[in-house]
């Protein structure tokens, strides 16, 4: 697969027929959901869960979500979902770049990006990043 950037977290997505609005393509709300899914199993997979947030009364939340959407995807194809941490400023937010490929024809179907702001779960306002947010999310970094 020709990604946008290096070294990309991926995950493999079939489109269930559940995903498929009244043009008979995917809902755009499913490619968010996907944006979304991914985000997280990165997370996990750098060693950041939700059990970890809790612990340190810290969340990454969207302050900003760009989405562009560029063919659709339809029931049944197999798609490709790559994610990359392009920024972490050390002190209160996250960017995240996306792009979704069918995995038949190596099409790009969406790029997106998505801003996080750090907050304390406990009272929602904005908190600095914890020291292990800011090693963890800053070491995965991809420059673009």
């Amino acid at each position: 697969m020709e990604w946008a950037l290096p070294d990309p977290f991926v995950i493999d997505i079939r489109v269930a027929d559940e995903a498929i609005d009244a043009y008979q393509h995917v809902n755009n709300s499913e490619y968010l959901r996907w944006v979304e899914q991914i985000s997280w199993a990165h997370s996990v997979a750098l060693g950041l869960s939700i059990e970890r947030y809790r612990e340190l009364d810290r969340a990454m939340v969207v302050h900003r979500h760009e989405l562009d959407y560029l063919a659709p995807a339809f029931a049944g194809d197999e798609l490709q979902l790559a994610t990359w941490i392009v920024d972490c400023d050390e002190r209160f937010s996250l960017t995240r770049r996306f792009q979704l490929v069918r995995v038949n024809d190596a099409k790009t179907l969406l790029y997106a990006r998505t801003r996080f702001a750090c907050v304390a779960l406990s009272t929602g306002r904005p908190k600095r990043l914890p020291e292990e947010y800011r090693r963890i999310y800053g070491n995965a970094v991809i420059v673009e």
